[in-house]
């Protein structure tokens, strides 16, 4: 029995752990959770703490990390992992496409215990691809590989399962720039046009769906077709797909498995509130999850910039997981101090969105207050970042030290508040 069935019958643990974290009543939580508007991916065999991603709850950020071909360190990636959970990571994705898959997937899972997810079909492209092609793996290669991540405990998988035939068809009179630029998604597609055959995903969704519960593994329904620009935007491709997973959804929710819908990475300002809107409805408020999006495509070196700034919006108008971008995105494999510098932007971002959704504001009073008594121990605790915080102002010093550099003896607040004071003794 899944936790979507038990949950139909009553309050779970995983409920009770996530109402508390998140100050809703379990019922709520649970009364969601059986409709499918909110997720608590958690596979047994890895059993992490219970995270909540969906309505209602705090928007969640994922990192993902992993080894490439030219760069296969498992000790950095793990190390990634640990500042991932340092500061304040709700999930992980690992990523990896080079050295031994398996232990570095392995090693992950033993390492941390929040949710961890995968792209299996990452690895089954890859084996074949360095043996033929990518386009050689058949229907069991990528089932197997599925599995083969299920029995390690891993607790939500992106599978591109809204790619079809139909769909790869639009493709063909595309006016995109970037094509496909999902590494899983170019894999399927080029697979389809090779073999002129349906994305066994999509033809045999049922079987994936028992597999799914007999390891009680989440969906996340992956966006093949995204943008891959600005250009590419809300195009025939990228909806089409979007409409197929509105409907695999609901198939995933009658057989009590959970899902997340994978959201779109490039996208103008102005398209992110339709597009959230646009997932809602066709997916019946199933989580969405958004990379970024990022909301212009000339910022590299600062795509964790950009990718805030769609995530902030997106989160704001109801995406509820924001997947980090780093400041290495299109570039190469981030460093451990590109995870931290993406991490804190997506959470900055999330926080920002929580805020305006209506959330405590209660840390950012706690601040406020600090900043007024000028009680510089007090805001490095409250800070996201205690550490950046108080290196920052350890690198000026001035006779005040009650104050700081950039100010000097000319502060906003001790001067008012020296006024106020004398303004209260004379009355």
């Amino acid at each position: 029995m899944t936790l979507m069935e038990r949950a139909a019958r009553g309050i779970t643990p995983e409920i009770e752990a996530v109402s508390v974290k998140e100050g809703l009543e379990p019922e709520i939580v649970r009364r969601r959770l059986v409709a499918g508007r909110i997720v608590i991916a958690g596979n047994p065999l890895h059993d992490p703490e219970p995270c909540g991603i969906g309505e209602g709850l705090s928007v969640k950020v994922n990192v993902n990390i992993g080894t490439s071909r030219d760069r296969a360190n498992p000790d950095e990636e793990l190390r990634k992992a640990r500042i991932a959970v340092q500061y304040g990571a709700d999930a992980i994705m690992d990523l990896s496409t080079g050295g031994d898959i398996d232990s570095i997937r392995r090693a992950m899972l033993k390492e941390v215990r929040i949710p961890v997810g995968t792209v299996p079909i990452y690895q089954t492209g890859l084996r074949m691809a360095r043996k033929s092609a990518v386009v050689d793996m058949d229907e069991d290669d990528i089932f197997q590989g599925i599995e083969l991540h299920a029995k390690d405990g891993v607790d939500f998988m992106t599978l591109h399962c809204g790619i079809t035939l139909e769909t790869v068809q639009t493709l063909r009179s595309s006016e995109r720039f970037t094509d496909v630029v999902s590494r899983g998604g170019s894999f399927l597609v080029a697979w389809i046009l090779h073999n002129g055959k349906e994305n066994p995903l999509y033809e045999r969704f049922d079987y994936l769906l028992e597999m799914a519960r007999k390891y009680e593994f989440a969906i996340s329904l992956g966006d093949g077709l995204r943008p891959g620009c600005i250009h590419d935007a809300s195009d025939a491709a990228q909806l089409h797909e979007l409409q197929t997973l509105g409907r695999l959804v609901k198939r995933a929710r009658s057989q009590g498995v959970q899902t997340i819908v994978e959201g779109p990475g490039h996208v103008p300002l102005d398209q992110i509130e339709w597009n959230v809107r646009l997932e809602k409805a066709l997916c019946d408020g199933a989580p969405f999850y958004v990379l970024g999006p990022l909301v212009t495509d000339i910022a590299p070196g600062y795509d964790h910039i950009t990718g805030a700034i769609g995530g902030a919006l997106a989160a704001y108008h109801g995406a509820d997981f924001l997947c980090y971008v780093t400041p290495a995105e299109h570039l190469c494999l981030p460093s451990a101090e590109d995870v931290k510098e993406g991490l804190m932007a997506s959470k900055i971002a999330a926080h920002a969105a929580d805020l305006a959704r209506g959330r405590s504001s209660a840390r950012d009073d706690e601040m406020a207050h600090a900043r007024k008594e000028l009680d510089w121990e007090r805001m490095y605790r409250v800070a996201l970042d205690p550490e950046k915080a108080r290196a920052y102002r350890s690198r000026g010093h001035n006779e005040d030290t009650n104050g700081c550099e950039m100010c000097g003896d000319v502060c906003a607040i001790k001067i008012v508040r020296e006024y106020l004071k004398k303004d209260a003794q004379k009355r």
